[in-house]
């Protein structure tokens, strides 16, 4: 299983050529990229191909995809992705009603149409704030996927529970539209408060061995991305994460 990185959760350890080393020699041969990273696509895939490494993911923000697609997909392009995952919209952006959001998701099935027809995958990637139950009971996550039904999922199941949801309920009712999975831990409540309360994969309170037996035989999910939101060492998360996936 080539497991993926986000990288994201090493912005703060920089230069980019010692994470990407340290990481491909870990044993990651897949890292997901993210806004920060784009500046010199063509120098970074360089120092991707050195390390082994292939970008075959990334995020990029709305504004992105619709005021500057062209330039995404270039990226893209020259970063070797086959997925283009929108991972966000600001609070101060997000809708307040059912109808909003499935104006919000019609939005992201146009994205998505733009960017499937220049050959790649698309995605939304959740947070917590989709399963936040609005005043009528439903939830924004079901209206983003029921109004854009050509996109795919990017779920990250940390999130999903944070957001007060089961994660394999959903896993259950959208099986046949996760993509890609974000694979992130979440510590015992109390615990790793510096941290924000996230984990090390394999050492916190999700059980991600039998989630990921879960997304094997439930989805089409190629993608597997590790994700640390605020690690205090990058590198003791990417070790201590895929010594615990490569036990499944």
């Amino acid at each position: 299983m080539p497991w993926s990185f986000q990288l994201y959760s090493a912005r703060n350890f920089l230069p980019w050529e010692n994470v990407l080393k340290t990481l491909s020699g870990l044993g990651y041969r897949e890292v997901e990229g993210f806004g920060g990273v784009y500046g010199d696509a063509k120098a970074f895939r360089a120092e991707l191909d050195r390390n082994g490494l292939a970008m075959t993911s990334g995020h990029f923000s709305l504004d992105m995809l619709e005021k500057e697609l062209d330039n995404s997909l270039a990226v893209a392009r020259t970063l070797g992705m086959k997925l283009l995952a929108c991972p966000h919209i600001a609070a101060e952006a997000r809708p307040q009603d059912a109808a909003g959001w499935k104006d919000f998701g019609k939005r992201l099935g146009r994205i998505g149409a733009n960017v499937r027809k220049a050959g790649y995958d698309f995605a939304w990637h959740n947070h917590d704030f989709e399963f936040v139950k609005l005043a009528d009971g439903s939830v924004p996550q079901t209206h983003i996927l029921d109004a854009a039904p050509d996109i795919g999922w990017e779920m990250d199941v940390a999130w999903v529970i944070r957001g007060g949801a089961d994660p394999n309920k959903w896993i259950a009712d959208y099986s046949n539209r996760i993509t890609a999975v974000h694979v992130k831990d979440i510590a015992p409540k109390g615990e790793k408060l510096d941290e924000d309360g996230w984990a090390d994969v394999g050492h916190g309170a999700v059980d991600w061995k039998a989630l990921y037996k879960t997304f094997k035989s439930k989805t089409p999910a190629r993608y597997f991305v590790m994700e640390h939101d605020k690690p205090s060492d990058y590198e003791r998360f990417a070790r201590r994460s895929i010594e615990a996936v490569n036990t499944f």
